[in-house]
């Protein structure tokens, strides 16, 4: 599990993937943890399985190796416990999820969720 302190301090760890797993259209109603990237869960293990180029053409970063550091996140943690299991499945091995998600975060930040 990832904890709110470590979410926060991603901005300072280009090494780490924060991935939100939401969909576009509830990222677009409460905005986003700061430097997480969208790949809604309905897509991931698609995406996962994308060739070096076509994931970076997509979403902007490079596909992650299956040793990085991945953290998801989603409205609640239910999605990104899912999203952790899926990554796991496509062998990625240091997978965790931000349980508090963006409600958490909302709530940490002073923010409307």
């Amino acid at each position: 599990m990832a904890t709110y302190e470590q979410v926060k301090d991603v901005v300072n760890h280009p090494e780490i993937y924060l991935i939100d797993v939401r969909n576009q259209s509830e990222i677009a109603e409460t905005g986003s943890i700061p430097a997480s990237f969208n790949i809604p869960l309905p897509e991931l293990s698609t995406a996962l399985a994308l060739d070096e180029q076509t994931f970076k053409t997509n979403y902007g970063r490079d596909k992650p190796a299956l040793n990085a550091d991945i953290i998801f996140t989603c409205r609640s943690g239910r999605r990104a416990q899912e999203a952790a299991n899926i990554a796991q499945a496509a062998g990625f091995t240091n997978v965790r999820v931000y349980a508090g998600s963006w409600l958490e975060w909302a709530e940490k930040e002073g923010l409307k969720n």
